[in-house]
Parts: C-alpha cells; structure tokens; sequence
C-alpha cells in the first residue's frame, strides 16, 4: 500500500468517525443502510470477479448491519410494524448467507432492492427538530 494510500484511508476512517459522532439518531439509521446497501454491491462485484474471500467478507459485514438494523428495532412501541420489520430483516440476512453459499448474484440484487425500499420510507420520514 502506498503511502498515499494509507494516508486517504486513514482519512477516510477519521470523516466516517465524524459523521457518526454528529449524527442524529435518524441519520445513523440511514448510515447503517448506505452501508449495508454498499456491502451488497461490493459483495456483487467481488461475486462477478470470482474473488470468494472477498465475497464473504462483505456479505459478512451486511449481514452484521442488517442484524444491527433488526436489533435496533423497538417492539414496545413499534407494534406490528416492528414485527414486520423483523421478520423481513430476518429474511434478508438468511438470504446474504443463501446468496454467498450459492454465489448467486441475483439473491444479492434481491436483498439490495428489500433493503432500498426500507430505507426510501425511512428517508421520507422526518427526522424533525433536534432528532
């Protein structure tokens, strides 16, 4: 690695370190999407290049932040939305572990989509003053 390189890397980390300490608690949760949604294209890529270790790495990755986003969920008050919304992140991140083992790209497009969709409705929801 090149020192250049290391050196936008280590930025990269510090501007990613930011963001999360000023983030309200609705912009964490889009974060957390962008970069599941990202993990997924990556793990794409990585699929069509034939790159296996690479592949599980960030179907890896998107599962954790796809259980974080079902973690995060709050049963007490979210009712049957929270419920639905469990379940569906439960089928997401079984099928990241379906799409690795059978090196489908088609299951990975379909988690892609799940989760855009998700985060289109977060997005239109407002994170309102001081949220």
């Amino acid at each position: 690695m090149s020192p250049y390189s290391a050196a936008a890397k280590q930025y990269q980390q510090v501007n990613v370190q930011s963001s999360v300490v000023d983030a309200s608690p609705h912009r964490l949760v889009q974060m957390l999407f962008e970069g599941a949604l990202q993990r997924i294209a990556e793990a794409k890529g990585a699929m069509l290049r034939s790159d296996i270790a690479l592949r599980g790495e960030k179907i890896s990755k998107a599962i954790n932040i796809v259980q974080g986003l079902q973690g995060s969920l709050n049963d007490t008050e979210g009712g049957d939305l929270s419920a639905s919304l469990d379940q569906l992140y439960d089928y997401i991140a079984r099928r990241l572990i379906e799409a690795n083992r059978q090196s489908d790209p088609a299951m990975l497009d379909e988690c892609g989509r799940l989760l855009g969709e998700i985060k289109t409705a977060w997005d239109g929801i407002s994170a309102g003053p001081g949220v």
